[in-house]
């Protein structure tokens, strides 16, 4: 069995700490960690603009070049 729950930011230590201690319970934080290969995508994307910020198209052009074309 899976269940999902929604628990506020403030609260989430707390729970954890609370669900760690039931022997039955499995706590499984795979979902939020990020992947390496995106980390080093991201870092990648980030020194390309960097180095070559006058290449980077605010969002507000890329948005009305996305929507001409629809």
């Amino acid at each position: 069995m899976k269940i999902t729950l929604d628990i506020p930011d403030n609260k989430y230590q707390f729970f954890l700490e609370l669900v760690k201690n039931l022997t039955f319970v499995k706590v499984d934080d795979d979902d939020e960690a990020i992947p390496e290969w995106q980390m080093i995508e991201v870092n990648t994307r980030l020194e390309n603009h960097k180095n070559n910020p006058d290449q980077a198209m605010d969002f507000d052009a890329a948005m009305d070049d996305i929507e001409k074309d629809l």
